[in-house]
């Protein structure tokens, strides 16, 4: 579990204050000149204070300024090590993903996303925890962490699924005995309302598509100039909600074909409203990105965040994560064909 604990205050920062307040007293009670009550001395007694009050603003001021630097490099150090950049290319699959947080100044909130590429196929984790900011960051970690492992382990994503939910429950158990402790004693259930949606994604190597969902919106299919919704089974509940059922077996979803594209979100993005309260129109964007060729994962991208910034006026209230995967299967078979024909010639 992810703690960040505030620096306490130093001497040195408590150097000037007191300066300060020296002054202050030291003017107050042993200069003869504020002892009068003339206008001439009171003038010169409230030009004393007022920048005795100056000099304190201006110094909680930059004290304030230099511990939002520190949270922003906090943040930033906490978003490499959680959202790791995504590699532009994976097992013949081009990416792109990024991440909005609803708090201003924060580099990362509360939605997840990683993508991997195991014996299994490429698999892809989307998630979204309930609230934002570096309080989901801990919910975050349990939840990637158990992924990052489990992708590689474990043959069926059912069960890479059940490895989530044991993780994201451990984590919530533990975090309830750091924050009530009880002698050692089982501080019982977790909160019900602790709960994060899941869309789990496997892609093997001939395009075809297994998902397992937790709640967490579908995403959209790109294929030509088409743009639809990729449907599968029923979404299952977010996981802490209700315990997964005993029989669980993913989705399959068809195939994702050479040249065709997977926008995966949050929730955040289609229910950013502008100030009339209008909601963001994703699909709406994707098919203004289609008419546009080629279709890259980075212009979808590009594209998606400059109208939701637009459209909720740089003000999102919800965190948004987005990640776009492209199957350029086909070309990258192709020129690494032509490349291993060329060394062959050559030699």
């Amino acid at each position: 579990m992810i703690r960040i604990k505030a620096r306490a205050p130093t001497a040195r920062g408590a150097v000037l204050p007191t300066v300060w307040g020296a002054v202050a007293v030291t003017y107050k009670f042993g200069c003869p000149l504020a002892q009068q009550d003339g206008l001439g001395a009171r003038i010169v007694t409230s030009v004393v204070f007022i920048a005795v009050g100056t000099g304190l603003i201006f110094h909680v001021r930059h004290a304030l300024l230099r511990e939002l630097r520190q949270a922003r490099r906090v943040a930033g150090a906490a978003q490499s090590v959680l959202l790791r950049p995504l590699p532009p290319r994976l097992d013949g699959l081009n990416l792109a993903a990024a991440q909005l947080s609803a708090d201003r100044g924060a580099a990362i909130g509360g939605d997840l996303y990683e993508a991997v590429a195991t014996e299994y196929g490429v698999r892809v984790i989307m998630g979204d925890v309930r609230g934002h900011g570096l309080a989901a960051l801990g919910t975050v970690a349990a939840v990637l962490g158990s992924f990052r492992e489990a992708a590689h382990d474990e043959a069926e994503l059912s069960d890479v699924l059940r490895r989530l939910e044991r993780a994201h429950a451990r984590h919530l158990r533990e975090r309830s005995r750091a924050d009530h402790p009880a002698n050692g004693q089982d501080p019982g259930p977790p909160v019900a309302e602790e709960f994060v949606t899941v869309l789990l994604l496997e892609i093997v190597r001939d395009g075809e598509m297994r998902a397992l969902n937790c709640g967490h919106p579908w995403p959209y299919l790109l294929s030509g100039t088409r743009v639809e919704p990729l449907t599968g089974a029923d979404p299952l509940p977010p996981l802490g909600l209700f315990p997964l059922p005993a029989e669980l077996e993913a989705a399959s979803c068809g195939r994702l074909l050479p040249g065709e594209s997977l926008v995966l979100f949050t929730d955040g993005a289609e229910d950013a409203r502008d100030a009339r309260g209008r909601f963001f129109s994703l699909p709406t964007v994707l098919r203004e990105v289609v008419c546009d060729q080629p279709v890259t994962p980075q212009t979808v991208l590009r594209t998606v965040f400059k109208a939701l910034l637009h459209h909720t006026a740089g003000r999102p209230t919800d965190d948004v994560a987005v990640l776009v995967l492209r199957n350029d299967r086909r070309t990258f078979e192709l020129s690494r064909q032509g490349t291993a024909r060329g060394q062959a010639a050559a030699f």
